[in-house]
């Protein structure tokens, strides 16, 4: 299964921290680490202990540095279905030239975690803000990504092209409002 959460991609993005209470004290962890991947402990999902809880998701002050260009992309099967089919979340720093400073890029409905790529991140800073480059922090951002079966290969390249769409849209600037997706209950005035 693949992580269901919208809310979790564009926070992975933003570098969020989790905060964590439990019987050993309060601790802090990096929402990308917090979801954990099968490895040698499939029973845990996520880095909570026994007796824990969240207390408190913090963004860092440098993520309000990218609320002038910044979009969360998602797609689904059809307007009954909330969950992601793949989704995307792009937030970008433009310099005074016009040339991107920060990048930020992660993925969801890929993995039984939001996905973020350093390396697609990197690819971008720097550059005009082009299709060009953007195509290439998507290429990098999935170079390594596998499908587990016939069933789910298509995801790959949706995600990518979702993630160039993301990227685009943020470089055009956030805009004020942002329509609510058809059949949200956020949609009825």
């Amino acid at each position: 299964a693949t992580h269901p959460s919208d809310f979790c991609v564009p926070l992975a993005a933003l570098d969020a921290v989790v905060e964590i209470a439990g019987p050993d004290g309060a601790r802090e962890v990096p929402l990308t680490a917090f979801h954990h991947l099968p490895g040698d402990h499939p029973e845990r999902e996520t880095d909570l202990r026994p007796g824990e809880l969240i207390t408190a998701l913090r963004l860092p002050p440098e993520a309000a540095s990218f609320r002038g260009n910044a979009r969360y992309l998602k797609v689904r099967d059809r307007t009954s279905y909330a969950f992601a089919v793949v989704s995307a979340a792009a937030a970008l720093t433009l310099e005074a030239g016009g040339r991107i400073g920060q990048a930020r890029l992660a993925l969801g409905g890929l993995a039984l975690k939001p996905w973020r790529v350093a390396e697609a991140e990197a690819a971008l800073a720097g550059q005009a803000p082009s299709a060009e480059a953007f195509a290439k922090a998507a290429d990098a951002a999935l170079s390594g990504a596998r499908p587990t079966g016939e069933a789910n290969a298509f995801k790959i390249e949706l995600a990518r092209r979702v993630a160039i769409r993301a990227l685009t849209q943020a470089a055009a600037g956030t805009p004020a409002r942002i329509p609510a997706l058809p059949a949200s209950p956020f949609g009825i005035v």
